[in-house]
């Protein structure tokens, strides 16, 4: 029967203690259990879904046990015990001492995603402070470029692009708002940051629309034209394109891409995903 605490270790070996007909068990008395025995006790907390437990007993394992593999191990797990009950930061805080330990473990690159997944998981709404979103990237471009062959490579590749298109997002979002107030070279200024940074993201099409409105609202008539162009050239279906090329036709002028444009230039080489 797996014993189940909730509450530190020295209130553990004092229940025991007291239980135990007058024997006092010492935190030696502890020490002597095998690894490998805390490691397994750890694992079926957490099938239970104990996870506050789980990560107790995995700390008992790296203490008492800081030189075996699973000691190790062991570390890894508390960051994804913390991770398991939504302690992202605890979890992150865990997974960064375990990369700065064991660089070139077989667990290294597990503990990157969880440093990855513990940031994604704090990303905020587009309308604000995207300095977590930044976290995440960095943490899901170290995964992905660190470990290519990594198991988790593939959903941090996803989870990249999903981070990505959150931080155009939130140019996005700043770039309409300033557009509504007429303020557009400001607004083309965070459009700009879309069609440099993340072409590959869903914002694109409507980025290239939003340069196409505002430069013509400026009347600066050949960078809206190329901008539309660009859009056409590679959304030929997109909706953003017909609202660029109705903007452009009713004032009687049509896309046509000036290749010296910053615009032309950003997407040299571009290949629609």
């Amino acid at each position: 029967m797996v014993m189940r605490f909730a509450r530190p270790l020295a209130a553990l070996i004092l229940v025991v203690g007291l239980g135990a007909c007058g024997n006092r068990v010492t935190e030696l008395d502890f020490e002597d259990r095998p690894a490998d025995e805390l490691y397994n006790e750890a694992l079926v907390l957490m099938n239970e879904g104990d996870y506050q437990t789980a990560a107790l007993k995995f700390e008992e394992v790296e203490r008492l046990h800081p030189y075996s593999e699973l000691g190790r191990k062991a570390q890894v797990m508390q960051a994804f015990a913390s991770y398991s009950r939504g302690r992202y930061t605890d979890a992150a805080i865990a997974a960064k001492r375990y990369i700065a330990l064991h660089p070139g473990s077989e667990d290294a690159a597990y503990a990157q995603y969880i440093l990855a997944m513990s940031y994604y998981k704090q990303i905020p709404d587009v309308t604000r402070d995207q300095e977590g979103t930044e976290r995440a990237l960095d943490a899901f471009k170290t995964l992905i470029d660190k470990y290519p062959d990594s198991e988790y490579t593939d959903d941090g590749r996803r989870k990249y692009r999903a981070a990505q298109n959150q931080l155009a997002g939130h140019e996005m979002e700043i770039g309409r708002y300033y557009l509504e107030r007429n303020e557009n070279l400001a607004a083309i200024n965070r459009f700009r940051v879309v069609v440099e940074k993340y072409q590959q993201t869903d914002q694109i099409e409507e980025a290239l629309f939003r340069l196409t409105e505002s430069y013509y609202a400026l009347g600066v008539t050949q960078e809206a034209q190329t901008a539309a162009a660009v859009l056409g050239h590679n959304f030929p279906n997109s909706r953003w394109y017909k609202d660029a090329y109705s903007l452009l036709q009713n004032g009687g002028f049509s896309p046509d891409e000036n290749k010296t444009s910053w615009i032309s230039r950003a997407f040299d080489g571009f290949n629609v995903l």
